[in-house]
């Protein structure tokens, strides 16, 4: 066996072992937000509409007033509005 299997193999290993890391970050972070939730909840705040703005902010403002205008058109046609 000559040293290119071994230096793949220690590449590798570097790559799998920051996905690792990454992962472990990401879960600590899902963890700390369940906690502000669980603390907005404690305050009596909802989750849901949180989150729902949360998700809305993120989102680009065209997109999302294009969403809301579709979302409006929908209601209509259903006799929600």
């Amino acid at each position: 066996m000559d040293g290119t299997y071994g230096l793949a193999a220690g590449e590798l290993t570097q790559l799998i072992e920051r996905v690792e890391k990454l992962r472990a970050e990401q879960a600590e972070l899902k963890e700390l937000e369940r906690e502000v939730f669980a603390e907005a909840k404690g305050r009596g705040y909802m989750t849901r509409p949180m989150r729902s703005l949360i998700k809305l902010r993120a989102q680009d403002p065209d997109q999302r007033a294009e969403e809301a205008a579709v979302l409006e058109m929908y209601k209509s046609a259903v006799g929600m509005s």
